[in-house]
């Protein structure tokens, strides 16, 4: 892994692009520099870099600054069971907080970098500024919130429904960092996206076939265009956001 310190005024958290998903968020000018003090450097991975592994010491939680990142647990046989994917402005390295050690693996999917939050300096800060440790909360809760929404969907969605929830999903995580969001390529294998939403890769492959002979999308190999957006909301068994006459947008099952 290549450290780098984040001397740079472009990268300090004050003025970084991706402070409206992360931990600035509702904290006042004053208080975000002072955030800028906490994160003192970054990490580039390449793409199939471990940011770190199941059982290693809780050290820091990382926000993804660009790039992809899975997290996956090693189950007793040796297969590989993908948890999340984690894209900018998310944050990783939660599930190490409860003992004190990671519990999963965290892998780059492509090029990634990722800013170092070293968690001691982190909790003597966020003591010291109570917004900051709410949004820390809030960012705890949503992804506790995400999760039990991925297991309900495991046990109550037929596999058609969890694959077009999680194309909508992704199109909307990725809509809102100023991607577009009907075209988009896929950083994840069909084996990892099976493996996340608990799918044979040959039912993947089957169900994008069939997406796409019923034009719902059109795709070439890893890049994906949304064509019928109306047909994948009703196939998830949810309203299209776009489509309400309130201006709220309405989130789909997060999966």
């Amino acid at each position: 892994m290549n450290y780098k310190p984040t001397d740079s005024p472009t990268t300090k958290c004050s003025v970084c692009v991706l402070g409206q998903f992360c931990l600035p968020v509702g904290l006042s000018s004053a208080d975000v520099i002072r955030v800028d003090t906490l994160v003192k450097e970054r990490v580039q991975l390449q793409k199939g870099e471990s940011l770190y592994r199941h059982g290693d010491p809780l050290s820091s939680v990382f926000s993804v600054r660009f790039g992809t990142l899975k997290t996956e647990y090693c189950l007793q046989d040796g297969r590989q069971q993908v948890i999340g994917f984690h894209l900018p402005g998310e944050i990783l390295g939660l599930d190490g907080i409860g003992d004190g050690h990671y519990q999963s693996d965290a892998i780059a999917l492509e090029d990634s970098e990722v800013c170092i939050i070293r968690y001691e300096a982190f909790e003597d800060l966020a003591c010291q500024i109570p917004a900051l440790q709410n949004q820390f909360h809030k960012i705890m809760s949503r992804e506790l919130t995400q999760d039990q929404r991925h297991l309900l969907s495991l046990g109550t969605m037929r596999a058609e429904e969890r694959l077009a929830a999680f194309l909508l999903s992704l199109s909307q995580r990725l809509a809102a960092r100023g991607y577009l969001n009907n075209e988009f390529d896929l950083r994840m294998s069909r084996v990892e996206i099976g493996s996340y939403l608990g799918i044979q890769i040959e039912t993947v492959s089957r169900m994008l076939s069939r997406f796409a002979e019923s034009g719902l999308i059109q795709i070439k190999q890893r890049h994906i265009k949304l064509i019928d957006m109306d047909g994948l909301y009703e196939l998830a068994g949810v309203p299209n956001p776009d489509r309400q006459s309130c201006s709220a947008e309405t989130p789909i099952k997060q999966i």
